[in-house]
């Protein structure tokens, strides 16, 4: 699986993983659609969805992503598409979590946010780094503040596609559940997703320097 530092171009018909993620992501965005709960809500909910992949289709020959990043991509998407199909506010999982989290409110939309943090924080920091030409220590945080401000953005965009929307549609875009700070604790948990991935991020490249930095002390000992 090539990563951020192995990524190559690779025409799409030699890309056997990214024509399996792409075919599957197809699959589950039709059965999304299908019959959905509510499908004004669900048309609402991916025009950002297509507007974005026909962004990756579009730039694919610029800049082809390494396959972990394709992985995380389709993960996030998956999880939104789940809750198009059923309505964030009304979500099934979210509703089987309250039974844990001590709560009258329907959070999966929460966990997308988070997820969205979590999952494009690597995404983000591979096109700056192989785009940007930007560098550690840089490269682990401008991601973070990408993420913020482009979840910030998404609230905009929601306030004012609620305003032109009809009503029905405008409160299950929005799915405050009759929570006045929900746009403010959605960034948060996209914030707290994007500083999680850094975390890691961090903690492995940390690790595998460690080890070249071994081996390469083993492989001078063989030496002499």
């Amino acid at each position: 699986m090539t990563t951020a530092s192995t990524a190559k171009a690779v025409p799409f018909r030699e890309n056997r993983l990214l024509q399996v993620l792409a075919g599957v992501f197809l699959i589950i965005f039709i059965a999304s659609g299908y019959q959905a709960l509510m499908p004004s809500d669900w048309w609402v909910e991916n025009v950002l969805v297509i507007v974005f992949a026909a962004y990756l289709i579009g730039t694919y020959r610029w800049l082809p992503m390494s396959d972990l990043t394709y992985i995380l991509v389709f993960i996030y998407l998956c999880m939104h598409e789940w809750g198009a199909h059923y309505r964030y506010g009304i979500d099934p999982i979210g509703e089987w979590m309250k039974q844990f989290q001590s709560t009258n409110r329907n959070h999966f939309d929460r966990w997308v946010h988070f997820a969205f943090g979590l999952l494009m924080y690597y995404p983000y920091r591979e096109v700056l780094m192989r785009r940007g030409r930007i560098q550690p220590p840089w490269a682990n945080w401008i991601p973070v503040m990408l993420l913020l401000a482009h979840g910030a953005g998404y609230e905009l965009l929601e306030w004012a596609a609620a305003a032109v929307l009809n009503p029905e549609t405008a409160e299950a875009f929005l799915s405050l559940q009759g929570d006045p700070w929900d746009a403010h604790k959605d960034m948060l948990m996209s914030f707290c997703g994007a500083v999680s991935a850094m975390g890691i991020t961090v903690a492995m490249s940390r690790y595998h320097r460690k080890r070249r930095i071994r081996e390469a002390i083993l492989e001078s000992s063989r030496v002499a």
